[in-house]
C-alpha cells in the first residue's frame, strides 16, 4: 500500500471557470504548478481559456514553451542566461536600476517588464524616479536595446484586513500606472499587479490593466478565509493507509521523541503510511483525519507513517483522508497549519502515487 494524491480534473476545471470568470488572467505555474504538474496545468489552463503564465524559473519557463508554443510566457525572477530568454521568446522582469545598468547592452531584443518594489521589498525598482531614469535612458538608446513590454508588481498584503498596508501599496503601483502611462506615455503589452486576494478583494482585474496573475485561487484554495468555500472546488485528494492498528496502554510512548503517551489502557492507534518524509507539514499532525466518514486525531508524526488514535470501526487497509473537499487545505491554513502553497509544494510527489481522474 502506498499513499495517494489525487486530482479531480472536473472539479479542477470547474474551479478555473470559476476564477476566471470571463477576465484576463495570468495563470502562475511556478514550483511545478504548485506541484500539481506543469503538463497537466498548463494543457488545462489553456482549455479553459488562459494563454499567459508566470513562474519563477527559468527551467520551467522553458518547459512552458516546450508545452505551449503560442503562450505569453513571464519569468518573475531575473537571470542573466538572456540568450535563453530570446530563443524562447520568455518575458522577464526587470528588477533593478543596477542590474539595467550591469546588462544594458546584453539585454538586446529580451523582453522585459519593469517591476516596482513597493512595500513587499523582495523584488523591483525602490522608486518612480528609478523607473523613469530607465525609461528615459532606453529612449535615447539606439538599437540593439531590450524591448519593455510590460509593467507590474505584487501585493504582499492583499489577504490582510486589520491593517492599511493593503491600501498603501495599491495607491502607490496606482500612481506609478497613472505616471507612466498617462503622464510619460508609455505603452505596455502586458500590466498586472493583481494576486488572488487582490483579485477577489476587488471582484475583477484593475482598469488599465491586461491581467490579473492568479496563482493560489486557481489551485482551489481560498486567498482568504471570509470567502465561500463553495466558490473554490478544491479537486485535490491525499489519501492514506491504515497498516496495521495496534493497543497501547496507559504510560505507553509512542512516537520518536515521546511524540505521544498513551492516556488509557487499551487506547487504539492505526499506524499509517504517510509522514513527514511524504511532505505532510508537522503542524498538520495537531489536528485530525478521516476514516469511513469518520474523524479522528493525529497523534504523531514520523517520516513515513503516522499514528492516529481510533476505535472499533477502524481496520487495517482502510483508507485514510488527510485532504479532500470536506477536509480542505485552505481549511487548515486558516487553523494556523501554514499556508496553501507552503503544504502544497511541500507534498514529496516522489514517494506518492499521482493520479488524475
Amino acid at each position: 500500500m502506498t499513499a495517494v494524491w489525487q486530482i479531480n480534473e472536473a472539479r479542477f476545471k470547474e474551479n478555473v471557470k470559476r476564477v476566471k470568470d470571463n477576465q484576463s488572467i495570468m495563470a502562475v505555474v511556478k514550483n511545478n504548478a504548485y506541484n500539481y504538474g506543469l503538463d497537466f496545468a498548463i494543457n488545462t489552463f489553456k482549455e479553459m481559456g488562459i494563454d499567459t503564465f508566470s513562474t519563477t524559473s527559468l527551467h520551467e519557463a522553458i518547459a512552458i514553451r516546450k508545452i505551449d508554443a503560442d503562450a505569453t510566457i513571464f519569468l518573475m525572477n531575473a537571470t542573466d542566461e538572456f540568450e535563453l530568454l530570446r530563443t524562447y521568446d520568455i518575458h522577464m522582469t526587470l528588477p533593478s536600476l543596477a542590474f539595467y545598468e550591469q546588462y544594458k547592452e546584453a539585454l538586446f531584443d529580451v523582453k522585459v517588464h519593469l517591476e516596482y518594489e513597493n512595500l513587499l521589498h523582495r523584488s523591483g525598482f525602490k522608486t518612480i524616479d528609478e523607473m523613469i531614469q530607465v525609461i528615459e535612458d532606453h529612449r535615447q538608446t539606439h538599437s540593439p536595446k531590450m524591448t519593455i513590454t510590460g509593467l507590474w508588481t505584487h501585493f504582499g498584503y492583499a489577504d490582510e484586513f486589520d491593517v492599511t498596508m493593503y491600501q498603501q501599496e495599491r495607491d502607490a503601483w496606482f500612481n506609478v500606472v497613472d505616471v507612466l502611462v498617462n503622464k510619460m506615455d508609455m505603452s505596455f503589452d502586458l500590466i498586472h499587479a493583481q494576486n488572488s486576494a487582490s483579485y477577489f478583494r476587488e471582484g475583477h482585474v484593475f482598469e488599465h490593466h491586461t491581467h490579473a496573475r492568479i496563482g493560489i485561487a486557481l489551485y482551489g484554495s481560498r486567498p482568504y478565509a471570509s470567502l465561500s468555500r463553495e466558490a473554490f472546488p478544491q479537486a485535490l485528494t491525499v489519501s492514506a493507509n491504515v497498516i496495521q492498528v495496534r493497543q497501547v496502554q496507559q504510560g505507553d510512548h509512542c512516537g520518536y521523541s515521546f511524540a505521544y503517551t498513551a492516556e488509557e489502557n487499551n487506547t487504539r492507534l492505526a499506524v499509517v503510511d504517510i509522514g513527514y518524509g511524504d511532505g505532510i507539514l508537522r503542524t498538520r499532525a495537531q489536528h485530525e483525519v478521516m476514516i469511513n466518514q469518520r474523524i479522528y486525531p493525529i497523534r504523531a508524526l514520523m517520516m513515513s507513517h503516522m499514528f492516529v488514535e481510533v476505535d472499533e470501526h477502524v481496520q487495517a487497509k482502510d483508507k485514510v483522508i488527510l485532504y479532500n473537499e470536506d477536509l480542505r487545505i485552505d481549511d487548515y491554513t486558516f487553523k494556523g497549519v501554514g499556508a496553501n502553497s507552503e503544504q502544497l509544494s511541500a507534498l514529496n510527489l516522489d514517494s506518492l502515487i499521482k493520479e488524475y481522474r
